[in-house]
């Protein structure tokens, strides 16, 4: 019997001075760390009850004790030598290991929920794929429910290209494309939202 559906969530450690550095650039290492690992707890939060198996992929190696608790996911190390290589890997394990729907985020999205997640997957079953497209011109989520290896291939990852690249890869097969999402990369992406404010209030910027 062929596995249904799997979560694939990508992080990065949250380790001081290597994560949200465009947002550190503004606001500092030690602001942008505490927004990453609030914006960790939201991700842990909204997946915690999703229907699917999660996997959790970290980005230099996988902690054992931390937010994402070894019950409710998979914990395995990102390969590659790119954001495109790694998340091609990825999928492809994830073919590999039997389950017919796959869909990846990242964790640093405030803006996305459980509903967003448990939408994509009923996409999935009427559409070979599935889209997030983020407010940047990139995608906060990408489902799909066969390996295709030309979709990570090509790119400018942290583009406003990529999402364009990306439906034309896939222009002749059947796909939806859910909301349009802010995710959070720089200061604007956060400076109106009430929810970062608790950050922010001692920043002079």
């Amino acid at each position: 019997m062929k596995k249904q559906n799997l979560l694939l969530i990508f992080t990065r450690n949250p380790e001081l001075g290597k994560c949200k550095t465009r947002l550190a650039a503004k606001i500092g290492d030690k602001t942008a760390l505490d927004i990453y690992k609030f914006l960790l707890n939201h991700t842990a939060g909204i997946t915690k009850n999703i229907k699917a198996t999660v996997t959790v992929y970290y980005s230099n190696e996988i902690w054992e004790e931390d937010i994402w608790n070894a019950n409710d996911c998979i914990k395995k190390l990102q390969k590659g030598r790119d954001l495109g290589e790694r998340m091609a890997n990825a999928f492809t394990q994830s073919f590999d290991e039997g389950y017919k729907n796959v869909i990846i985020i990242g964790s640093d999205m405030f803006d996305l929920n459980t509903s967003d997640i448990d939408d994509a997957f009923k996409q999935l079953e009427q559409n070979n794929y599935v889209i997030g497209p983020a407010e940047d011109g990139g995608y906060y989520l990408l489902g799909m429910k066969k390996v295709t290896p030309e979709i990570f291939k090509n790119k400018v990852w942290g583009t406003e290209t990529v999402l364009k690249n990306t439906l034309d890869d896939i222009k002749k097969e059947t796909y939806k494309l859910l909301k349009v999402k802010n995710d959070v990369d720089y200061y604007e992406d956060i400076k109106d939202v009430d929810a970062f404010q608790p950050f922010l209030k001692n920043k002079h910027l």
